[in-house]
């Protein structure tokens, strides 16, 4: 397996993975997320690809074939009233192919992204996972990651 960042070459593999996680969602949310949606068009896709502020990252097999994605962004507080200067990469969307679950193919991507993070002198890794998905929060608890702020909501 190897990782890197993602090029348009590898749009068809991240559609995949982006059905995989919209059906984890759909599922657990039906109330918020719709099925057999797409999160972004091709067009779309190809901007973030070429976008360094928020790269995303491809493990791909022996084929290569994408059998994993990290969605990233640079998020950046700069002369905040209240909040210190920092620089953060935030996670936006891990996926592993269900597949290739139980290979460690998500912690290897974890761990790109930290060292990419290291690397461009982030001061944290940040990202958020949804209630009902306890399988992704145990694999980010499993990380090291903690609860930075919960969102908590009443439905009407």
């Amino acid at each position: 397996m190897v990782i890197e960042r993602a090029t348009e070459r590898d749009i068809k593999g991240i559609n995949n993975l982006l059905r995989q996680v919209l059906e984890i969602h759909h599922k657990g949310r039906p109330d918020l997320f719709k099925s057999n949606a797409k999160k972004y068009t091709d067009a779309q896709l190809a901007e973030i690809l070429k976008d360094d502020s928020r790269p995303i990252f491809a493990a791909k097999d022996s084929s290569g074939n994408v059998v994993g994605y990290a969605f990233c962004m640079f998020v950046e507080h700069k002369n905040d009233n209240i909040m210190q200067d920092v620089k953060s990469l935030y996670i936006d969307d891990l996926c592993v192919d269900e597949g290739a679950r139980g290979m460690h193919i998500g912690k290897a991507l974890f761990e790109y992204v930290k060292d990419f993070a290291e690397k461009e002198n982030c001061y944290n890794i940040t990202l958020n996972v949804w209630g009902c998905n306890e399988s992704a929060k145990r694999f980010y608890e499993k990380c090291g990651l903690k609860p930075q702020k919960i969102c908590m909501e009443t439905i009407l």
